[in-house]
C-alpha cells in the first residue's frame, strides 16, 4: 500500500483508493447489487463512505512515511479529516471552511464520475465496484483532477505585473486555463462564489492575488473570446481555499473523492432501483464500405 500511495504525485492517493475499495469490497463480502435488498445495498453504501476519508488520509500518510492516524468518534467529520491528515486538531474556521467545500460538491448532477457509477450500477455489479469507476473518472485532470492545477496557475503567474501577458499568451496559443469555463455553467458558478467569500474571510496575499487573477482573467477572456461566458468554477477557489486550510496540494482531488462518494452512493442507491442496463446507441459515421461490397 505505501507503493501505491506515492506513485503517480497528486494522483497517488487516489489511485490508491482505487485499490483500497476493491480489497474493501471485496473483505466485507459486497455482493453484486441483483443478489441483494435495499437495506444490503445501503449498508454497503455506509461502510464505503465511512471508510474512503480514513483510506485517503492513511495512504497520504504512508506515502509520506508517516504512520496512519486513528479516526475520532468525537469530532466532525471535516474536522476529524483534517485530524486524521495531519495528526492534530484543527482549527474551528478551517475546519468550516473544508465543511463548506465538501458540502459544496456532494453532488453536481450527471458529471463525469457520477455518470460512469450510474452506467457501472446499471450492470448489477458490487457498490465497490461502482465507486471504483467512479474515482477512475474523477481522477482525470479534466474533471477532478483542476484543484491543484488552478493553484499551479496562480504559482505560473506569481505576480500581478504578469498577469496579463501570461493570461493572453495561453488564450492565443490554444492552451487550457484550469480554474475556468465550465460545460454547464454559463455564468458564475455558485459553488465558486460560495468559496470565494470563504477565501475572502482568511484573507492575505494569496486571496488578493488570487481575486485579481480572476478579474482579469475574466476581462481578458471576455475580450478574446466573446460570447463564451467564461467565468471561475469550482476548482479555482477551492484550490485557493484547501491551500488555506494546510491541505497538500496532493490532497485536493482525493479530498474531492471523500465529499463526492456520498453523491456517488445516492446515486448507485437510485439507479439499482431499475432494472434496466444503461446501454447508449451509437451511429457510425466513418468512409461508407466499397461498392459494391467485395465478395471474397
Amino acid at each position: 500500500m505505501p507503493g501505491i500511495a506515492r506513485a503517480g504525485g497528486p494522483s497517488g492517493p487516489l489511485a490508491g483508493l482505487r485499490t483500497a475499495l476493491s480489497l474493501l469490497g471485496a473483505s466485507a463480502g459486497f455482493r453484486p447489487l441483483y443478489d441483494i435488498d435495499t437495506e444490503r445495498r445501503r449498508t454497503d453504501a455506509l461502510a464505503a463512505c465511512a471508510a474512503v476519508p480514513t483510506l485517503l488520509t492513511a495512504l497520504h500518510r504512508l506515502g509520506e512515511g508517516l504512520e496512519p492516524v486513528e479516526p475520532r468518534d468525537d469530532l466532525p467529520y471535516a474536522a476529524n479529516y483534517l485530524y486524521m491528515l495531519s495528526g492534530t486538531e484543527p482549527e474551528p474556521e478551517r475546519a468550516r471552511a473544508v465543511e463548506r467545500y465538501l458540502i459544496s460538491t456532494v453532488d453536481h448532477g450527471f458529471n463525469a464520475s457520477t455518470f460512469t457509477a450510474r452506467v457501472i450500477t446499471s450492470t448489477c455489479a458490487d457498490l465497490a465496484a461502482c465507486l471504483v469507476g467512479a474515482v477512475g473518472a474523477l481522477s482525470g485532470p479534466l474533471h477532478g483532477g483542476a484543484p491543484s492545477r488552478a493553484l499551479d496557475t496562480l504559482d505560473a503567474i506569481s505576480t500581478p505585473d504578469r498577469i496579463d501577458a501570461w493570461i493572453r499568451e495561453r488564450v492565443r496559443a490554444g492552451e487550457r486555463i484550469m480554474g475556468f469555463g465550465h460545460p454547464v455553467y454559463r455564468t458564475e458558478d455558485p459553488r465558486s462564489r460560495m468559496l470565494r467569500g470563504v477565501a475572502r474571510s482568511f484573507g492575505g496575499p494569496l486571496v488578493d492575488f488570487a481575486v485579481q487573477v480572476e478579474e482579469q482573467m475574466e476581462a481578458i477572456l471576455a475580450e478574446l473570446k466573446p460570447g463564451r461566458e467564461l467565468h471561475t468554477n469550482v476548482e479555482f477557489y477551492a484550490g485557493v481555499v484547501m491551500e488555506l486550510c494546510g491541505l497538500p496540494r496532493a490532497m485536493f482531488t482525493p479530498t474531492f473523492a471523500a465529499a463526492r462518494v456520498v453523491g456517488w452512493s445516492g446515486n448507485i442507491l437510485e439507479q439499482a432501483e431499475d432494472s434496466k442496463i444503461i446501454r447508449p446507441a451509437a451511429r457510425y459515421v466513418g468512409p461508407p464500405p466499397p461498392q459494391p461490397v467485395p465478395t471474397v
